[in-house]
């Protein structure tokens, strides 16, 4: 019997009942934390981008990339952060005259970079 082109590239089969099933495995990928982007990149890519996810998954870059993403995201989030409240004049004199104001001013900074981060970054 001719070896398939699977077995001629060093697979093997089990068997399993009647039939034969190819032994795959993943390759072993670097343990990396990600974070709250990450974790929604990888949300929107198992329900958006199925075939991304599925490639970086077997492929074993997988935590690589979202970990890239989270690094991404968080460093584009407090940049864009310190810049608008820069433009917006939110110093620590406000903080101290004005405690309300201040809270209000950067809950609102915070809401539109969170909306910026997430179009740029994370659902794409």
């Amino acid at each position: 019997m001719t070896k398939s082109i699977f077995e001629q590239l060093g697979g093997t089969y089990e068997q399993q009942g009647d039939y034969l099933l190819p032994c795959l495995t993943v390759p072993d990928e670097k343990e990396q934390t990600i974070g709250v982007w990450g974790q929604r990149h990888l949300r929107y890519l198992k329900e958006y981008r199925r075939a991304t996810y599925i490639t970086l998954l077997t492929s074993g870059r997988l935590n690589a990339y979202l970990a890239d993403i989270d690094k991404q995201a968080q460093e584009r989030m407090e940049r864009l952060t310190e810049q608008m409240k820069r433009a917006q004049g939110i110093t620590e004199p406000l903080k101290v005259e004005n405690q309300l104001e201040w809270v209000q001013r950067l809950n609102n900074i915070k809401a539109c970079v969170r909306e910026i981060v997430n179009e740029e970054i994370i659902y794409t």
